[in-house]
């Protein structure tokens, strides 16, 4: 249970930070191509409690960790309105790509803030704390998932609305029909990783190139570090 607790205590921040300013990102871009409806609902705010919800930010991704499973999570989607952009098609993309790209650049900061404090602590004589490396290793984690998860071309996904506007009109205009069944299918995709465990859907798809961009901003930390301790 104390683990479990543990878990849950390093998990839940990382999640709900990596969320919110996912959602946020969305918002903000819509905002600057000539959408202002995330800011007329108020939902540009970085407080938790405009974005959470509680099954997609706190029970799902709870019962994912208890399981052993990739920890994955949404929050209450950042309203955009295609229509009312500058240029509707090419900033639909954006707006999708912004939040992917934040998550990104938050690995990045983790990954930054890892190294130094890492070679400052090293360089003075001490150890690096357990929990800063469990903290930090995790934030990264989180991010680089949910960025990548994200970018799934599967309707609701970010992937799904960047691969609409890069389709021919005709095409897209196709494409976007899907969107009306993305809920279903990502409860779909819930249920079959929870229904087959040993599958390996998600694992065989979207973790290899996790791991592979993990290791590299872990590499980037180890390389400041050393920099640092000299």
């Amino acid at each position: 249970m104390t683990e479990t607790l543990i878990l849950a205590a390093i998990l839940v921040p990382c999640l709900i930070i990596a969320i919110v300013f996912h959602e946020v990102a969305h918002g903000w871009t819509a905002l600057m191509l000539g959408d202002p409806t995330a800011k007329e609902q108020r939902r540009l705010s970085l407080n938790p409690l405009r974005h959470v919800d509680p099954v997609g930010t706190l029970l799902v991704p709870g019962a994912l960790a208890l399981m052993g499973g990739p920890v994955f999570g949404w929050a209450k989607p950042v309203p955009v309105r295609q229509d009312r952009l500058d240029n509707p098609r090419y900033g639909m993309i954006a707006v999708a790509a912004a939040g992917p790209l934040t998550n990104l650049v938050l690995a990045l900061a983790g990954a930054l803030i890892l190294g130094t404090i890492a070679g400052v602590t090293v360089s003075g004589g001490g150890e690096v704390s357990q929990w800063v490396l469990t903290g930090l290793g995790t934030f990264i984690l989180i991010n680089v998932f949910l960025a990548l998860f994200n970018l799934l071309p599967i309707p609701p996904f970010d992937g799904s609305h960047i691969v609409g506007g890069l389709l021919p009109p005709r095409l897209g205009i196709q494409w976007q029909k899907l969107q009306s069944l993305g809920m279903l299918l990502f409860v779909i995709l819930i249920a079959a990783t929870w229904a087959f465990p040993d599958s390996g859907l998600i694992e065989k798809t979207v973790l290899p190139p996790v791991l592979w961009l993990q290791e590299q901003y872990f590499a980037l930390a180890d390389g400041i570090a050393r920099g640092i301790v000299g």
